[in-house]
């Protein structure tokens, strides 16, 4: 058995996995791989990358660049033109990121599922009452960003921004033994609420959270993208305007982005639970128009 395969059976112990990754103090923990992470001298930096890839299921070779000055570097790393076709139908709404899509459905009674047999309220991950309730009988999609995956995140659709709002929280893990020990895990986590409204009018939710370790969000269409925690939860009004496939922002660990669809939009009907998605891939498809 490989050193991988040994390691992957031992992560795999939850009770274990618990709590290594959330009973040691989280944000200490985060703010020190944030700076290790950063490290350019070549044998720390080396053997974080090792690490790194020991532990998780990376692959760089859609990556833009071949070499990385640093683990974070690689965390956040570009991808090479081409490297993600999008879906052209117009009618579709594409997966912003690579992912495994967890818990999904519609929104009802105001709840979203965090995992099977356990909701949470949208009011409580939006900070929103309003807003929560203007989604609710719209679909919704979980996707978890794993360590090793590209860690950027794009527009599912040609769109404008209309605000956006940080949320200071939390660094729980989000892998699914947190989800299934931890009550509305997504409302304690730092998170951003990104409103877009649609080419044709249609408003639609972004709920990108962070996590352990390299906690943190950046959001490259906003002069705070770099610093969004000093905007102290301030609604930030916006008039960017993306084309669909553009990049939005990143997170500097894997994490997880909670899509809430505007109204009449569904699941691809090709998508289950645990499907692993790249970025541009059809991820919601909108209504069909009656003849």
């Amino acid at each position: 058995m490989t050193l991988r395969a040994t390691l992957g059976r031992i992560g795999a112990q939850e009770d274990l996995n618990f709590l290594l990754t959330n009973r040691l103090p989280r944000r200490l923990a985060t703010q020190a791989m944030g700076r290790i992470s950063r490290i350019e001298q070549p044998w720390v930096r080396d053997a974080s990358l090792f690490l790194w890839r020991l532990f998780c299921d990376v692959d760089l070779t859609d990556a833009k660049e071949t070499r990385f000055p640093s683990l974070h570097a690689a965390f956040v790393r570009e991808l090479r033109p081409g490297a993600r076709p999008l879906e052209s139908d117009p009618a579709v709404l594409v997966s912003p990121s690579d992912a495994i899509l967890g818990a999904h459905g519609t929104v009802a009674a105001g709840q979203v599922l965090q995992v099977k047999g356990s909701a949470y309220r949208l009011a409580d991950l939006v900070q929103d009452e309003a807003l929560a309730l203007a989604h609710e009988g719209c679909a919704y999609a979980t996707l978890r960003l794993t360590a090793g995956m590209y860690h950027r995140f794009h527009a599912p659709a040609d769109l404008r921004v209309d605000s956006v709002r940080h949320l200071w929280g939390d660094t729980w893990n989000v892998n699914p033994i947190a989800l299934k020990r931890v009550e509305a895990l997504f409302c304690r986590n730092e998170r951003a609420v990104i409103r877009v409204r649609l080419s044709d009018g249609a408003a639609m939710t972004l709920v990108p959270v962070a996590a352990i370790l390299v906690a943190g969000l950046k959001l490259g269409f906003l002069p705070e993208g770099g610093d969004l925690r000093s905007t102290e939860g301030r609604t930030l009004p916006c008039l960017a305007a993306l084309p669909k496939g553009a990049e939005m922002g990143w997170f500097e660990h894997g994490s997880t982005i909670v899509v809430l669809a505007p109204p009449g939009y569904t699941l691809d009907p090709g998508l289950h639970e645990g499907a692993r998605l790249r970025m541009g891939e059809a991820l919601l498809r909108a209504p069909a128009l009656s003849s």
